[in-house]
C-alpha cells in the first residue's frame, strides 16, 4: 500500500501541545507550591510531601479539562478554524453528493441488545440517506455477536421485519426476493418459505442479504465472540472489508444523520491523509433524573470542550469506537490488536482498543482527526448510577491495560499522552481518595500530635506555627476556577448564540446548570470510591465480565439493589463523616460534601433512576436540550418508532421469547435456516443432547430449556424443525406454552 501524503498539520500541533504542556506544568508547580507551604508541618514532612505530590497530579488533571474548555470557547467564539474537517454539504442534484464508483459500509455490532430497538435505529438511518438520495452508496450491516439465544432468534425476526419493510421481501417470503443468503458475498438466490404447521429448512449462510432501492442490509451472526466488539468487526472486515473504501462504525445504541454522514464521506475524499473522523455523539432520549443530568451536561459543555480537544490534538485525535468514519484499507493492514501478554486483567485481549487503533493508524502516517462541528450524531446514556458503574468497570479494566502500551515503539507523544489521560480517567479517583485520607491523617495528627514548638539543640525564640490564610483562599479559588469556569464558559457561549431557549431559556438554564453541579458534587465521591475499587481490584488481576449495556431506564433501582451496591460507601461516609465532626469541625466542613454524598448514596441510586421524577424535570423545563426542545428529523423518527410495539405474530408470545418465536413461527423458523444452517451432521453426542432438549422442550414448553440447550438447538435447524412439528400438533396447556392455543 503507498504511503499517505505528509501531514502538514504536524508542526502546529505540536507547538500547541507544547505549549498546552507548559499552561498546565507552570501553574501546577506554583499551586503545589503554595499546597506545601500552608501545611501545618508537625515534625517529619513525609504527610506534608504526600499531600502535596497527590495535590499537584490532581490539580494537573483538572487542569487538562480546563485548558481545553477555554480553547474550545475562544476557537467558536472567533470561528476562524482553517483546520476543520468536515465542511457544508455542496449544492448538488439529488443522489450527486458523494461521488460514484465506491461504497460505505455502516456498522451496527451489538450484543445481546434489545434488537427491536436497534432495528429502529438502522432503519431510521436508512431513510434519512433514502430522504437524501445517497442510500446507493451506504451499505448496512448489523453484525450480531449475542450469546443469548433469545436475543439471537428475535434479531433475526426484526431483521426479516426490516426487509419486509423495504420491500426485499413479501409477506410470507423467508427470503429476500433479490440477493438471497449469502456466504462470503456470493448470493445463492435460494428461497426458504414456511406455511402454518410446516417450514422448509435447509441452505447454509453466513449473512442474509435484503436488497431494496437503493442501498443494502445485511445481517450476521457470530457463532464465537472472540476479541468481542472489536472481534467482531475484524470479522467483517476479513469477509468484506476489501468492498468498501470506508467504513462507519456505531453502537448499538447511536445514530446519525444521513447529512453528518455525507459529510463524513466526503471529508475522507477530500483528505487521503486522514485514516479516522471522529464525531461527539450528543445524549438523547434520556428519562431518568440522572441520565438528563448527563445529557444536559453533554449539550451544554461537549462542544467547547470537543473544540478544545481538536484545537490540542488536531492530526492526533483519539477514536472512541462508535459514531466515526475509517479508511477501510489502511486500517485492515496497520490496525491489527496485539494480545497483551500474560493472564492477568492486565493482559489478554484489548478491551478499551480504540484508542490503540487510533494510535496504530496515526503511527501509520494516517490523521486522526475530530469533527468537532459537526451535528447530526447521537447516542444513549446509561439510564442509572448502577448501569454507569457497570460500563465503568469495564472500560477501567482496559484503560489500565493501555499502562503497557504507553512506550509502544512508533506511537506518537500525543496518543502516548492519551493512553495517561485514559488511565488518569480511573485512577484520578484512587489518587483523590488517597489525597482525602492523608488530609483526614493531618487533621487528626493536629489534634494527636502535641505541637513542638522548641527545635532541637539551642535555641532563643520559638518556632511559632505559621498561617497564610490568603495563600489558602487563593489556592482555593484557583481550585474552583479551574473546574467551574468552563461551565461559565459554555453558559456564555451558548448565550451570545441566542441558543438559551433551546435550553428552555436563560432562567431554567442557569437553574438547571445549578442542578448538574449539585448533583454532580453529592455523586462524585459515591464514583470515586467505586473506581477506586475498580481500579484496585484491576490491578490485583480480577477481570470483568462482558456483560450487555442496559439502555433502558424503564426499571429503575430498586432499595435493595442500590443497598447491596452501596452499603459500603455510605456506612464509610457516615463514620469518616461522624468521626471528623467531633474530632476537627474544621476539617469536617471541608469534608462535608463528600461524606454527604457517600453516607447519602442509596438514596441518590434510587431517586437518581426513577423515570417519574426525570419527567417531573421535563416539564419543569429543567435539562432541557435542543434535541428534546428542536429535535432533527432523524430523531423524531427514531423516537416515534421507539414507541411503536413489535409486529404482530402468529403465535402469541412476547417479543423477548425470540426462541420460541422462532420455533413455533413457520415463516421465522424458515429464515431462521437460510441465516444459520450446518453442513455436517452432528455427532452421536451431540444427536443425543440436541433429542433430549428437544423432548423437554415438546413436554414442558419453551421455559424448561437452558440457554445453553436453546442455543445448541438453533445451531441445527433441522432438529428445530422437527420441534416445530411436534408442538404444532401439541394441544391444551402444552400448545399454550408455545403461544399456538
Amino acid at each position: 500500500m503507498p504511503q499517505p501524503p505528509q501531514d502538514s498539520r504536524e508542526g502546529p500541533g505540536t507547538f500547541r501541545r507544547l505549549l498546552l504542556l507548559a499552561l498546565i506544568a507552570a501553574p501546577t508547580l506554583v499551586a503545589a507550591n503554595v499546597m506545601y507551604s500552608i501545611l501545618p508541618h508537625r515534625g517529619e514532612p513525609v504527610l506534608s510531601i504526600v499531600m502535596t505530590g497527590l495535590f499537584a497530579v490532581l490539580f494537573a488533571w483538572i487542569s487538562v479539562g480546563f485548558w481545553s474548555s477555554l480553547a474550545g470557547f475562544l476557537l467558536l467564539l472567533f470561528d476562524r478554524d482553517s483546520r476543520r474537517v468536515d465542511s457544508p454539504l455542496p449544492t448538488a442534484p439529488r443522489g450527486r453528493i458523494i461521488p460514484d464508483g465506491f461504497r460505505t459500509a455502516i456498522l451496527f455490532p451489538v450484543y445481546n441488545e434489545d434488537p427491536w430497538a436497534v432495528a429502529k435505529g438502522v432503519r431510521t438511518v436508512r431513510r434519512a440517506l433514502r430522504e437524501l438520495g445517497e442510500d446507493s452508496k451506504f451499505d448496512v450491516f448489523v453484525l450480531s455477536d449475542s450469546t443469548s439465544p433469545d436475543a439471537w432468534a428475535a434479531e433475526e425476526e426484526a431483521f426479516l421485519t426490516a426487509l419486509r419493510e423495504d420491500g426485499a421481501i413479501r409477506e410470507g417470503d423467508s427470503a429476500p426476493e433479490s440477493g438471497g443468503t449469502e456466504t462470503s458475498g456470493a448470493a445463492d438466490g435460494a428461497k426458504a418459505s414456511g406455511a402454518a404447521g410446516g417450514a422448509k429448512c435447509g441452505g447454509a449462510a453466513d449473512a442474509v442479504k435484503g436488497t431494496a432501492p437503493g442501498g443494502r442490509l445485511f445481517y450476521r451472526h457470530r457463532q464465537f465472540n472472540l476479541k468481542r466488539k472489536s472481534g467482531n468487526i475484524a470479522d467483517f472486515l476479513r469477509r468484506w472489508g476489501a468492498d468498501y473504501r470506508y467504513m462507519i462504525v456505531f453502537d448499538a445504541d447511536s445514530i446519525m444523520s444521513a447529512e453528518a454522514l455525507a459529510k463524513l464521506v466526503l471529508a475522507m475524499e477530500a483528505r487521503p491523509d486522514v485514516g479516522i473522523i471522529q464525531t461527539p455523539p450528543k445524549a438523547i432520549f434520556s428519562g431518568t433524573p440522572l441520565a438528563r443530568v448527563q445529557q444536559f451536561a453533554n449539550h451544554l459543555y461537549g462542544p467547547i470542550f470537543a473544540a478544545g480537544l481538536h484545537f490540542w490534538q488536531l492530526g492526533c485525535a483519539q477514536y472512541w469506537g462508535h459514531n466515526a468514519i475509517l479508511r477501510t484499507a489502511p486500517f485492515m493492514e496497520h490496525c491489527m490488536l496485539p494480545r497483551l501478554k500474560g493472564g492477568s486483567a492486565l493482559g489478554g485481549e484489548i478491551l478499551s482498543h480504540d484508542f490503540v487503533e487510533s494510535a496504530l493508524m496515526r503511527r501509520a502516517g494516517y490523521g486522526v482527526w475530530l469533527a468537532y462541528g459537526l451535528e447530526g450524531s447521537w447516542e444513549q446514556t446509561p439510564p442509572t448510577l448502577i448501569d454507569e458503574l457497570v460500563r465503568d468497570r469495564r472500560w477501567c479494566q482496559g484503560n489500565l491495560q493501555h499502562m503497557r502500551l504507553i512506550f509502544t515503539r512508533g506511537f506518537f507523544p500525543t496518543h502516548r499522552a492519551l493512553f495517561i489521560n485514559g488511565i488518569l480517567s480511573y485512577g484520578s479517583a484512587l489518587l483523590w481518595f488517597f489525597f482525602l485520607l492523608a488530609s483526614t491523617a493531618e487533621a487528626v495528627s493536629a489534634i494527636v500530635i502535641a505541637p513542638t514548638y522548641f527545635p532541637q539543640g539551642p535555641s532563643l525564640f520559638p518556632d511559632w506555627p505559621r498561617y497564610f490564610p490568603a495563600w489558602a483562599l487563593a489556592l482555593l479559588s484557583s481550585t474552583g476556577v479551574l473546574l467551574f469556569l468552563p461551565k461559565l464558559l459554555a453558559l456564555v457561549w451558548v448565550a451570545a448564540r441566542g441558543k438559551a431557549g433551546a435550553f428552555g431559556g436563560t432562567a431554567r438554564l442557569m437553574a438547571s446548570i445549578l442542578g448538574e453541579v449539585a448533583v454532580s458534587t453529592f455523586l462524585a465521591p459515591v464514583r470515586m470510591l467505586f473506581h477506586s475499587f475498580f481500579v484496585v481490584t484491576t490491578l490485583l488481576g480480577f477481570k470483568v465480565a462482558w456483560n450487555p449495556q442496559n439502555r433502558g431506564d424503564a426499571q429503575g433501582v430498586p432499595w435493595g439493589a442500590a443497598f447491596r451496591s452501596c452499603w459500603p460507601g455510605s456506612l464509610l461516609g457516615l463514620v469518616w463523616g461522624l468521626s471528623m465532626y467531633i474530632l476537627s469541625p474544621g476539617f469536617f466542613v471541608w469534608l462535608s460534601p463528600v461524606a454527604a454524598g457517600l453516607a447519602l448514596s442509596i438514596p441518590l441510586t434510587v431517586l437518581t433512576a426513577r423515570l417519574r421524577l426525570g419527567e417531573l424535570c421535563r416539564r419543569l423545563g429543567l435539562f432541557l436540550t435542543p434535541a428534546e426542545t428542536a429535535p432533527d428529523p432523524e430523531l423524531r423518527e427514531l423516537e416515534a418508532a421507539l414507541s411503536e410495539p413489535p409486529p404482530r405474530s402468529p403465535v402469541r408470545l412476547p417479543a423477548e421469547q425470540g426462541f420460541a418465536r422462532a420455533v413455533a413461527d413457520p415463516e421465522l423458523l424458515a429464515f431462521h435456516a437460510r441465516v444459520f444452517a450446518r453442513k455436517r451432521r452432528p455427532s452421536p453426542r451431540v444427536l443425543a443432547r440436541l433429542d433430549a432438549a428437544s423432548d423437554k422442550a415438546a413436554e414442558n414448553g419453551p421455559g424448561a430449556l437452558a440457554p445453553a440447550e436453546k442455543r445448541l438447538l438453533l445451531n441445527y435447524p433441522d432438529k428445530l424443525c422437527e420441534l416445530h412439528a411436534r408442538i404444532w400438533r401439541l394441544e391444551g396447556a402444552k400448545a399454550a406454552r408455545w403461544g399456538l392455543d
